[in-house]
């Protein structure tokens, strides 16, 4: 029995997929001299990334921090304003009246966005980053059904607008790991290491 030529084509493509990626880079090497250029162009880059991207994503998550804080200093203007107060409203208990509350968010944004910015104070940063993505994902629980009440249960803008905030928590955690000394190495070079 002969396998198809679509069947043979899907098999060829998972025995592809299954093996790792840097074994298809070695077997790889036959290739002439475009593709050494090209070969060193990528460690280039890669060596560039290893050391300059971890910092270039702590400063953007401080500019999304800082930006969303300072639009919460001016009332109406932050589209997140009424979701803030009403949280915080639950949270505290109505303790904390939603105003005072909304300056609150727009400091410790601003407070976070600063130090990621820059760079000082990053271990108070991450602790602050914990209570802060703590309030910023409470909405999913908290007010679920304001979330999802769109058609047949889809994410509503607010809902959209919290669940983005998931790629901020991974952000997050790949700045906190720095803070206890992880960092970013090349493969060749943890093996050089060894």
């Amino acid at each position: 029995m002969t396998a198809s030529p679509l069947t043979s084509l899907v098999a060829r493509r998972a025995v592809a997929a299954a093996r790792p990626v840097h074994a298809r880079l070695r077997t790889a090497g036959r290739l002439g001299a475009a593709d050494a250029r090209i070969r060193a162009l990528e460690d280039l880059a890669v060596s560039w990334l290893v050391a300059h991207s971890i910092a270039i994503l702590r400063v953007c998550l401080g500019a999304v921090f800082f930006g969303f804080g300072l639009l919460k200093f001016v009332p109406g203007v932050s589209p997140a304003q009424d979701l803030v107060e009403h949280t915080t409203d639950i949270l505290t208990l109505g303790l904390i009246p939603g105003s005072v509350a909304l300056v609150g968010v727009a400091t410790l944004e601003c407070v976070i966005g600063l130090c990621l910015i820059t760079g000082r104070g990053l271990r108070a940063a991450v602790y602050l980053l914990c209570v802060q993505l703590i309030g910023i994902l409470s909405p999913v629980v908290l007010l679920a059904a304001r979330l999802f009440d769109g058609p047949h249960g889809a994410p509503t803008l607010e809902g959209q607008y919290v669940l983005k905030d998931v790629i901020l928590v991974g952000a997050a955690l790949v700045i906190a790991s720095t803070v206890g000394g992880a960092r970013l190495t090349r493969e060749s070079d943890a093996d050089s290491v060894r």
